[in-house]
Order: structure tokens, then C-alpha cells, then sequence
């Protein structure tokens, strides 16, 4: 079965070869792919009929939400991130090979977590799967992820998040 690659801007950016017509993205991405040359790749990829921009359902975007709550890289993704992860799993729902192309450790962190497969660019990629939390720098009270303040109800420190790796 031929490879469905879910490419983000790194992708783009940073030189991944296009070569088949199996390339997929969100429009998102459009926004963070500044560079002349990155911008001419990925026009000529849409031009040449290698790169397919799709839209992601709401019940897609609902299941990645709900699948990363917990890692707390929820508040670490854009939305053309969490689109881009949307795609791969909907992709991967529909009976599809899928790989994605992201030197984003976090979307790899999200895609770990969710079993699709990665691969980045320019960096190896991640091999474990972190959580992060919010931990007050002063009395070291930890909070949930969606505590809305930057200091702490208890001391008044600054509150920072800390990467915990998980034990599968």
C-alpha cells in the first residue's frame, strides 16, 4: 500500500523531497511557511498536482482534542498543528497508510501518543512520549494543565510547565 505523507511547513522548509502525488496538508500551513524557496516548493506541488490540501471535519479535530488532553500538549499546538494531526488520523481512519513529515517534537509527541506514524526532516524525531505539567516554581504545587494563571494561588511564584516522560 502505497504512502500517504502528511506534510507540515517543516516539510516544506526544511527540504522534504515531493516526489509522488500522495502528499497531503491543511491550509492552514500556508501561514507558517515564510520563506521564498519553502513557498515555491510548496506552490509547485499544488501546481504540479503532488500536494492535495484537505479539510478536516469537526469529529476529527473533537478525537485529537480529546486523545492529547491529558499529555497537556493541547496547550502546546497550534491550530495548524492540531488540524495537520486531524488529517493524519482521518487519513489513518479511512484505511490509509499515513506517515507525517514534522520536525515538530511536539506534533510527534501527539502522533506517538496516538500510534501514527512520523518521521521528521532534519531531526531523528522523538522515541518516548512526554506529558507535560504546571508545576509553581516557589512551593513546587503541581496544577491541571488548563490552570489559567501564570502565578500561584498558594505562593504567588511563577508557575512553569515541566516535561514528565511517560512509562509505557
Amino acid at each position: 500500500m502505497e504512502v500517504c505523507y502528511v506534510l507540515d511547513a517543516s516539510a516544506f522548509i526544511n527540504g522534504f523531497p515531493i516526489n509522488t502525488s500522495n502528499n497531503f496538508t491543511v491550509s492552514e500551513i500556508t501561514a507558517e511557511i515564510k520563506d521564498f524557496n519553502s513557498r515555491l516548493k510548496f506552490d509547485m506541488a499544488i501546481e504540479e498536482n503532488k500536494l492535495i490540501i484537505e479539510d478536516v471535519p469537526c469529529e476529527y479535530m473533537d478525537h485529537v482534542d480529546e486523545c492529547i488532553a491529558q499529555s497537556g500538549d493541547v496547550l502546546r499546538l497550534s491550530i495548524p498543528d492540531k488540524k495537520l494531526i486531524a488529517l493524519a488520523y482521518m487519513l489513518f481512519k479511512k484505511g490509509k497508510n499515513v506517515k507525517v513529515i514534522s520536525d515538530d517534537y511536539t506534533i510527534q509527541n501527539s502522533l506517538k501518543i496516538m500510534n501514527i506514524p512520523f518521521s521528521g526532516v532534519v531531526t531523528e524525531g522523538i522515541n518516548e512520549i512526554y506529558n507535560w505539567k504546571k508545576v509553581c516554581q516557589g512551593c513546587k504545587h503541581e496544577f491541571d494543565m488548563d490552570y489559567p494563571y501564570d502565578d500561584c494561588e498558594i505562593c504567588g511564584s511563577k508557575i512553569f510547565k515541566k516535561r514528565i516522560k511517560v512509562k509505557r
